[in-house]
């Protein structure tokens, strides 16, 4: 039997597994993905496109792709609203405006159904060599050695077995991941035993009945009787094409259940509708407790998992493979440092642990608590004070998700710090933080000039500083962009002379001066030493 060989074994060709071979790919590292399904399959999950996911598309290529077969216009918004007991209460306010952030990242975000995004990523990764996908094809046993990963995987067709080999494996095979599995990885599991609904419909009716929601591309109704859950519209076009999760009673199934009467009390009056699915999960939050076992990583669902409550899910596993993409590729091109794979869990599991706690489990039991507390029916003027607290508050939960990697071994962070999800956005560059986009003073946005490895901006910076680097980076053989900036402006917001910045766009280090230790602050940055 004759053996595929790759550099890296991706199992899952899904946005995340599928966004990671890109990202490899155009760093010169060659992969195979492995992808059960012939085509992306047509549930609209994964919806909301951040500003920081849609820069990853612009490295890669493929933002213009994304944003041409989004159904619902730029233009038409993409935020959300809340509401009270029913989308035609009289209590409802806006939630996560996610272009309250806009100006610290370098594009706009975007809204498409996941199918659509991952059929734009495939025909990305057909137009790179590096990159062989074997579609129709599900991994059935993976095993790793001293010297490299082995894959074995199945025709979903014709079971014809193929063989695959590479020095690592990367599972993107979601919430029941094989490589996980293999690799011996545990889980955290947080079970809400709560049997969860998803629809697909179609309504001529519903736009006209919730027009008081112009531009609003989400909505979720609080309703007393479900403890703090959501019951949650989204937009799958500007048109009649919904879809639409919450709890319902264990043992419902698409027979012995009414569907249309239910969606009818969640909106408040009866409407048209033409169901395109109907299907159910489980809610649960899980987290692998490491993303690594030695040549096998994770991402993605297959590293965690929780309910679709913000839009954090698929922008999660992009940032994933963004991380681990630049990692995998300095060692496999010999300039990653012994600590650097490491440093991929030890950065992305924090970051996620603090998402589901400070935020999406945040919110189901901050909901729970105010609708236990208040009801109109009850005390109608302290609900209404609570509710508008609700309201001006609801604003201030964008700004403070900004997955930060302060206490990461690679960056200089402030003493005592930690990886999070929990942050606040900012100009200024500091260590561990994603870089905000900034005019230079050539005109060109920073993002436009930033290099594929390292990136050094200097404004108006000592030439020895600039040269220390320069040589220093060139002994540790690591990729480095030097960007020399004179005289005022944008970039004086970042607050420091020298900015180095890693491929992934976060700030490795900031300061006035490298003094002597352009060394020190290369190697660490790249994984080769832990200490500065």
């Amino acid at each position: 039997m004759s053996v595929q060989h790759a550099q890296v074994v991706i199992v899952g060709g899904g946005p995340v597994g599928m966004g990671l071979a890109i990202d490899l790919a155009l760093k010169g590292i060659s992969s195979l993905v492995v992808e059960r399904y012939l085509q992306p399959q047509p549930i609209p999950k994964g919806q909301n496109l951040t500003q920081r996911t849609m820069e990853h598309f612009w490295f890669w290529g493929v933002e213009d792709d994304v944003r041409a077969a989004s159904p619902i216009p730029l233009e038409f918004g993409i935020g959300g609203a809340t509401a009270y007991g029913s989308l035609l209460s009289d209590y409802n306010y806006d939630w996560y405006q996610r272009a309250l952030v806009r100006p610290y990242y370098f594009k706009d975000n975007e809204r498409l159904p996941q199918y659509a995004t991952e059929a734009a990523l495939r025909v990305r990764a057909a137009q790179l060599p590096l990159i062989e996908t074997l579609y129709g094809y599900s991994a059935t046993e993976v095993s790793q050695d001293e010297a490299g990963v082995t894959v074995k995987a199945v025709g979903r067709q014709d079971g014809r077995t193929r063989t695959l080999r590479g020095l690592y494996v990367v599972g993107c095979d979601g919430a029941r991941s094989l490589v996980r599995e293999s690799a011996g990885i545990a889980q955290t599991r947080n079970d809400q035993d709560m049997l969860m609904a998803l629809l697909v419909f179609r309504s001529d009716a519903l736009n006209t009945l919730l027009a008081r929601y112009k531009g609003k591309s989400f909505l979720n109704v609080l309703h007393p009787d479900l403890q703090g859950y959501w019951q949650f519209f989204g937009r799958v076009d500007t048109g009649s094409t919904w879809f639409f999760h919450s709890p319902v009673p264990a043992g419902t199934n698409a027979e012995n259940f009414d569907f249309h009467k239910y969606l009818e009390g969640v909106v408040g009056a009866p409407f048209d509708c033409d169901f395109q699915h109907i299907g159910f999960w489980d809610l649960r939050i899980a987290c692998a407790d490491t993303y690594r076992a030695q040549r096998a990583f994770i991402a993605g669902d297959a590293a965690h998992s929780h309910p679709p409550y913000g839009g954090f899910g698929i922008n999660t596993g992009f940032e994933d493979a963004r991380n681990l993409g630049w990692k995998l590729a300095a060692c496999l091109s010999g300039w990653g440092g012994p600590h650097l794979l490491d440093s991929y869990s030890q950065e992305r599991q924090p970051v996620f642990v603090s998402t589901a706690r400070d935020f999406i489990a945040n919110y189901i039991e901050d909901d729970r608590a105010f609708l236990n507390a208040y009801n109109p029916a009850i005390d109608k003027p302290a609900f209404e004070r609570a509710w508008q607290e609700r309201s001006n508050g609801a604003s201030a939960q964008i700004s403070t998700f900004e997955p930060n990697y302060e206490g990461s071994l690679l960056v200089h962070g402030p003493a005592g710090g930690v990886c999070s999800a929990l942050g606040d956005h900012s100009y200024e560059a500091r260590a561990g933080h994603h870089l905000a986009p900034r005019k230079l003073s050539s005109g060109a946005n920073v993002y436009e000039a930033l290099g594929d490895g390292f990136t050094l901006l200097a404004f108006d910076a000592d030439p020895a500083d600039v040269e220390a680097f320069r040589a220093q980076a060139q002994a540790l053989n690591a990729p480095l962009e030097i960007i020399v900036s004179q005289g005022a402006d944008e970039s004086s917001t970042y607050g420091h002379a020298l900015v180095l910045v890693r491929p992934d766009q976060f700030v490795a280090w900031a300061g006035e001066h490298a003094g002597g230790d352009a060394h020190a602050i290369l190697a660490r940055a790249i994984g080769a030493q832990t200490s500065y």
